[in-house]
């Protein structure tokens, strides 16, 4: 329980607003792409340690997302290190998203950069009315709302900060932080909150899920809704282990679901100390998933799987999980870098 404690107290302190196939055993970007050399930045050897987003662009580059450090883009042959100096708005990466012209975009606590090869544009935000929440679908959302119990939307002109408050009657607090979003195959865009639980944005309203393991637990910790995907068989996975939930309905204001006990942790012989996880990948049927403290878990369907990961002596903080485009697994971590899986186990990614 003390790692559990640790977990949510390093999470929460550090502002975190907020996947199977064997690799190889070195995972390198596609040498036959042809790539845009990026002039900005410095050639750095390594990778800073705390990483809490990976990303692989359109050019198959990867990104790696720093606490502090800004960002980290490998070429298949040089890292080069992009930061404040180069025009980021902030050097702490929250999210790393790109658009169909291929411009990546970096979501920061001190808000939204675009870059489009050459150079950082920061997106001037303005405050939106409810008119603004739409659902459009080459719209990007990001989790900078500038205070704001809400999300933004770029509709590739203008970001707009949009508050749960202007299309809801439901009361907010600080509990409705924004700590996930996910774009699920209909099109609609949930949110994940620090503690008041789920709400999905279906062009109309925004419809509230509220149960005991989205909210805070008793004893005033918050896990938050750090993670949201849907599986093959179409049940929904809100950053925990306890239940998932099958949509089955929706009018205006409500939606209509059904919660389903999927994992039952006293039959399984590993067992997460705290069942919620930072992070979630979808592979298949299998599922990956991030516990900060306890490493990484695998769930194929009917049994969890652990990989405890460590950097020498030092216990290695898994904090994100990512899937590229060629089904490798990628790992950010908050104390060690970047790591990769070779098929067996997890490996500390030297370029």
């Amino acid at each position: 329980m003390r790692l559990a404690k640790h977990l949510l107290t390093t999470l929460l302190l550090g502002g975190f607003l907020c996947l199977f196939s064997a690799c190889q055993k070195q995972v390198k970007p596609n040498t036959s792409v042809t790539y845009t050399a990026i002039e900005l930045g410095r050639v750095v050897s390594e990778i800073d340690s705390s990483i809490w987003v990976v990303f692989q662009d359109k050019q198959n580059r990867y990104w790696f997302g720093s606490n502090g450090k800004g960002v980290y883009c490998y070429d298949g042959k040089n890292i080069k290190q992009l930061t404040t100096k180069e025009g980021l708005c902030s050097n702490q990466i929250r999210g790393i998203q790109e658009d169909e012209s291929g411009h990546i975009y970096f979501d920061t606590p001190a808000g939204v950069s675009k870059f489009d090869g050459e150079k950082f544009t920061s997106l001037i935000p303005v405050r939106g009315t409810a008119n603004q929440w739409r659902l459009q679908p080459h719209d990007l959302w990001f989790r900078y709302n500038a205070g704001l119990n809400g999300a933004s939307r770029y509709d590739g002109d203008t970001l707009y900060l949009l508050a749960f408050s202007a299309i809801s009657a439901k009361g907010f607090s600080s509990e409705a932080a924004v700590y996930s979003i996910y774009k699920d195959p209909q099109g609609y865009i949930w949110f994940g909150t620090l503690g008041a639980g789920v709400c999905r944005f279906d062009g109309r309203g925004l419809q509230w899920i509220e149960e005991e393991e989205l909210a805070p637990l008793a004893d005033g910790r918050a896990p938050a809704i750090r993670s949201i995907i849907e599986d093959q068989e179409g049940y929904f996975w809100f950053s925990n282990l306890l239940y998932q939930y099958n949509i089955l309905n929706t009018v205006h204001k409500t939606i209509g679901y059904e919660r389903v006990k999927r994992i039952d942790l006293t039959q399984q012989e590993e067992k997460m100390e705290l069942p919620y996880y930072t992070s979630a990948v979808l592979d298949h049927h299998t599922i990956w998933m991030t516990n900060y403290t306890e490493g990484v878990w695998k769930y194929d369907g009917k049994r969890l799987t652990n990989y405890r990961i460590n950097d020498g002596e030092k216990v290695v903080l898994t904090m994100f999980v990512f899937k590229d485009n060629k089904g490798s697994i990628w790992l950010g971590t908050d104390n060690a870098g970047v790591y990769t899986f070779n098929g067996v186990a997890f490996e500390k990614f030297k370029p």
